[in-house]
């Protein structure tokens, strides 16, 4: 997939012309209530395409938004919010009636925001919040804080500490975990480490739970941009100075597959899951395809699905309604501030995965295929 899309720019051009010329379209301020789908463009902004979960957000945002005949201008920033900022610049001076944005860094694209405001350009902010801003219309997600209390959930349950049900299990402490949190600029990132950390504070507590490095901030367990690569050093660094005296991790709380992955390449190279030296229990989130293959072999614990199908479905409810001058159904009003204003929301559920899950979740909702899973490869 290409990062920019010119027969869609094009179009969206010749959107904004007869526009002009008709006085409709809401990126020329008139009313889309009337307009045919074909005449509507939606600009649809994603963060990357390092990370398969954003391909397929941005994938499934534009298949369905284009089955029900509208235009769409997909973008990836590469991870550069210049690049993002420039892009979303574009897709309002091109005349999109609509911007769905999952931003790079929640407070970098206020500039944009008041520009698509005074051009009355609805704004859906996708799965990551844009903060700061007042010109934030809806915001479609996940219920983050349930996510993280998920993840440390899913870690104790890994431990022997819990059962699946909720029960007490039949481990014993003192057991050592490390903490990795996502990117700082990621809305997102404090609702999962608040759920996880508040799922975990009674077992750390009592002693149960030992965070041997003592890092134990957001800040110092933050992984900028989720890298992977970033995850993996700072695992190869936490073996070195915290676990130099022969003690062995025995769980990591990971909030993303991708930096699980990293943490999993470091432990894996310092000799864990050989002979007698059993892997930690790491946990993550996304149900990316390679993940759910280390799920299924026994080296990754879990993961958090988030089906992106569901979030896709509702932006396009959102955009829709917003054409229709109408206002998106919200499930939520109460929970996402963004600094300024308090942002309608419609929120879906999750769901933990592990290995006895992958078939139940993924496979029978075709999700994956049972060929992908033992691939650990996406068919293209």
């Amino acid at each position: 997939m290409g990062r920019k899309f010119l027969v869609a720019l094009g179009g969206a051009a010749l959107a904004l012309s007869l526009a002009a010329c008709s006085g409709g379209g809401a990126g020329s301020g008139g009313d889309t209530s009337s307009d045919k789908p074909s005449d509507l463009t939606i600009g649809v902004s994603m963060p990357t395409q390092t990370s398969e979960r954003w391909i397929a957000d941005g994938n499934a945002v534009k298949s369905k938004l284009e089955a029900k005949g509208y235009k769409v201008d997909l973008q990836y920033a590469g991870d550069d919010i210049p690049t993002q900022s420039q892009q979303v610049d574009q897709m309002i001076t091109q005349g999109a009636d609509v911007l769905v944005i999952a931003a790079i860094d929640g407070t970098a694209l206020n500039s944009q925001l008041q520009a698509a405001a005074a051009a009355k350009i609805p704004v859906i902010s996708y799965d990551r919040l844009i903060r700061g801003s007042k010109d934030v219309d809806f915001y479609v997600s996940f219920d983050n804080y349930k996510v993280g209390v998920a993840q440390g959930t899913a870690l104790l349950v890994g431990l022997g500490l819990l059962n699946k049900d909720g029960s007490k299990g039949t481990a014993k402490g003192p057991l050592n975990v490390e903490l990795f949190a996502g990117s700082l600029d990621d809305n997102n990132t404090q609702y999962f480490f608040n759920g996880a950390m508040d799922t975990l504070k009674p077992f750390v507590e009592d002693g149960t739970l030992i965070v041997k490095s003592k890092q134990t901030t957001p800040e110092q367990v933050a992984t900028l941009r989720w890298q992977q690569e970033t995850a993996q050093k700072r695992m190869e660094n936490l073996l070195t100075s915290a676990y130099n005296d022969g003690s062995k991790v025995d769980g990591v709380l990971s909030p993303y597959d991708g930096i699980s992955r990293g943490i999993i390449t470091a432990l894996q190279n310092a000799g864990y899951g050989k002979g007698a030296k059993k892997l930690p229990v790491v946990t993550g989130q996304d149900a990316e395809i390679a993940s759910i293959k280390l799920i299924n072999d026994g080296v990754q614990n879990s993961t958090v699905f988030k089906d992106t199908r569901l979030l896709a479905e509702q932006a396009v409810n959102a955009a829709e309604a917003f054409l229709q001058k109408k206002q998106p159904q919200a499930n939520d009003t109460e929970t996402y501030n963004n600094g300024v204003k308090v942002v309608p929301s419609y929120l879906l559920p999750i769901a933990t995965v592990y290995k006895d899950d992958i078939k139940a979740t993924l496979i029978d909702s075709g999700y994956w295929t049972a060929e992908e899973v033992a691939a650990g490869q996406a068919k293209k």
